[in-house]
């Protein structure tokens, strides 16, 4: 009798109409697979075959999304522990304040996404780039943090993507120059057998090096796309600089040559991007051969923007505007609506709780970030983020500083406005609904109770920590 009204109950549950779409369609926790780009702008997905139509079009994608630096090191930093930089401490991308070493010092690794997930029970592997510099000054060459299974890093070379070394679990390899060496080709390969050969649930983090410069693409892309220019949007090569800060109304004109090498670098970095996306290709292969697609959810986002040519930047971060602060954001898996876009504000510090929060993990307490879940599950809660905080601290390494003519700055990104509080005095504010490319900087003429708002809503932001930077993030 038992048995027969299980039956039934089995069956009218099988023939129930489907509700709201859930998070995972099967008792056993989801697999979690995170790829990072290197330096990739918004607005470039459509040129990757595989990202574009394996991601984009079957998962949900961010429309903005915001990085809190734009400089590789304090932004993976913030993506590894869920913290703004002012609470973590690696402030640029090299010694004494940052990189590796930094990170290493203050021993941030004891608490990561990786641990988070290994102690809630999954197997976790990170392939690709760790943080700049790693394993600097303060760690032996076969280092490996805590929180990782699987490790396959490269400790030298490794934005040439030929010639480096790599750490695997704690044994160093040197590859060459062959196409067989290609670096994203590689860690396709040792992605591949991780995710075969993993017991589920598993963690992988994947962190290529396309398309950071100097872009080297493989073989096999060296002449694709030969006819794409760099977007020439309203900000390139911007005309009039009058009311902006002194670091850019000292930048020149872009000349003509000074265009035809952003045209080239813009081409290199899509090349580049494409072993990339090869590798996306080469995971869902993998999890579709070893029937763990359909419990799996795959994030795809990058660790900062680019300017190619935008006010008058040939190339490089570390601004707050848009191009440098904004990210593409992309998730595909289980319960997620396909072809979907979220309006919402999310940031970087959001990454690590939305992975704990589909895994199971828990969150420690230091952690600012909230949880994206909610909005891919198209249950946006009543009290959202309406502020993104962004920090920038210039290096005090000459050679460091040199790449950057940025000063020190804090900023703010509101759904509407961009506000900026450099070092120097300096402010910049822009109505991102009148002025979308940032070209008219309103600090100076705006009204001052606009002004005050936002330079308390952004100290708010810049003295918050743990849970007190959601409420300050929601502040209006």
């Amino acid at each position: 009798m038992l048995k027969s009204l299980c039956r039934l109950f089995c069956l009218l549950l099988l023939l129930s109409p489907a509700t709201e779409p859930t998070m995972a369609v099967s008792a056993s926790r989801p697999n979690i697979v995170f790829v990072m780009a290197d330096d990739l702008e918004s607005g470039t997905l459509p040129y990757f075959p595989a990202i574009n139509a394996e991601l984009v079009a079957k998962g949900t994608s961010f429309s903005r999304f915001f990085v809190t630096n734009s400089w590789c090191c304090p932004s993976r930093t913030s993506i590894l522990r869920s913290q703004y930089v002012h609470s973590h401490g690696v402030l640029t991308n090299t010694a004494p304040e940052g990189g590796f070493d930094r990170f290493h010092s203050l021993d941030l690794e004891r608490s990561t996404i990786g641990t988070w997930m290994q102690q809630a029970g999954y197997r976790t592997a990170l392939m690709g780039k760790f943080l700049n510099h790693y394993p600097g000054a303060t760690a032996d060459a076969a280092y490996v943090p805590p929180g990782w299974d699987e490790w396959d890093v490269p400790v030298r070379k490794l934005y040439e993507e030929y010639g480096y070394r790599l750490n695997e679990n704690g044994d160093l390899y040197d590859y060459g120059w062959s196409e067989e060496d290609y670096l994203s080709d590689v860690l396709a390969g040792k992605a591949r057998d991780f995710i075969t050969g993993a017991d589920e649930p598993f963690f992988l983090y994947l962190t290529p090096i396309g398309p950071h410069n100097p872009a080297n693409p493989a073989v096999r892309h060296v002449a694709d796309l030969p006819e794409v220019t760099a977007p020439r949007t309203p900000s390139f090569n911007q005309a009039d600089v009058s009311k902006e800060p002194l670091w850019l109304r000292s930048l020149p004109s872009l000349t003509q040559e000074d265009i035809d090498r952003v045209d080239e670098r813009h081409r290199r970095r899509l090349r580049s991007m494409l072993g990339v996306d090869d590798l996306v290709r080469s995971v869902i292969e993998a999890l579709q051969a070893s029937g763990k697609l359909d419990n799996t959810y795959i994030i795809f986002t990058s660790d900062n923007g680019f300017h190619l040519g935008t006010h008058r930047l040939p190339q490089g971060k570390t601004t707050p505007f848009e191009e440098a602060i904004k990210v593409p954001f992309v998730v595909r898996g289980p319960g997620i609506r396909a072809g979907a876009t979220i309006g919402q504000l999310g940031a970087t510090v959001d990454i690590a709780p939305t992975i704990a929060a589909l895994g199971g993990a828990t969150v420690p307490a230091f952690s600012e970030g909230r949880s994206l879940v909610p909005l891919l599950r198209g249950s946006p809660p009543a009290q959202w983020r309406k502020n993104v905080l962004v920090e920038f601290n210039r290096p005090v390494n000459r050679s460091s500083a040199a790449q950057t003519p940025v000063p020190s700055y804090q900023a703010l990104r509101t759904e509407r406005y961009t506000y900026v509080r450099y070092d120097t005095g300096e402010r910049q504010l822009y109505d991102l609904a009148a002025d979308p490319y940032q070209l008219d900087n309103l600090a100076a003429t705006a009204d001052p109770a606009l002004l005050a708002g936002l330079d308390a809503r952004l100290q708010a932001m810049r003295a918050c920590s743990g849970a007190a930077c959601l409420e300050a993030d929601a502040r209006q």
